[in-house]
């Protein structure tokens, strides 16, 4: 097995919470969270990695990234927000995935907006990102292995290129969060 498959496997790129994964009943918190790790615990780094905890979600809450909760219980609107933050965390500051999320939980409470709808194709993009993964890892690793260097020397090269990417697309998207919130601006 080459080490992109082998990496790959371990991200486990494609597990994600589907729309019909969702219970139709609320939920209280603890239940989110063993939803969220029964669906990504196989994907943490380490056993002292958490997918989710109570204080994570308390402070989305506080922070309004998400419509206001009831009775202590969690719709399954809530859960597809969670689940958005939870991708966009990675790579966004608090106040960028606000920034992202806001106007989402504006509609959500003004306006006739299917989160569904929005959910779903966010999954469908999601999984065609884990292929397109697969495939420009194996690239990497590819332009790695014809560089003349040891052994450890190329698995350096390959975190350098791999950080590189990963910084190039964190700023690309920061530069998007940074044009809808001008966007917005001028919308109001």
């Amino acid at each position: 097995m080459s080490k992109s498959e082998e990496i790959t496997q371990k991200l486990d790129l494609k597990s994600t919470i589907q729309e019909e994964d969702i219970p139709a009943i609320d939920l209280y918190m603890d239940q989110v969270i063993q939803l969220f790790d029964a669906t990504y615990n196989e994907s943490l780094r380490n056993e002292d990695e958490k997918v989710l905890t109570k204080t994570m979600i308390n402070n989305y809450a506080k922070g309004k990234l998400f419509i206001p909760i009831k009775n202590k219980k969690y719709s399954k609107d809530h859960i597809m927000m969670i689940s958005l933050i939870y991708q966009l965390k990675g790579a966004l500051s608090i106040k960028d995935i606000k920034s992202v999320l806001e106007p989402i939980n504006e509609k959500m409470a003004t306006e006739d907006f299917s989160l569904e709808i929005f959910y779903n194709s966010w999954v469908k993009l999601q999984q065609k990102n884990a292929v397109n993964f697969i495939d420009e890892m194996k690239s990497h690793e590819r332009e790695v292995e014809n560089q003349e260097a040891e052994e450890m020397d190329k698995l350096i090269l390959l975190i350098a290129s791999l950080s590189n990417m990963s910084n190039a697309y964190r700023k690309a998207a920061e530069l998007l969060v940074d044009e809808l919130t001008e966007l917005r601006k001028g919308s109001k």
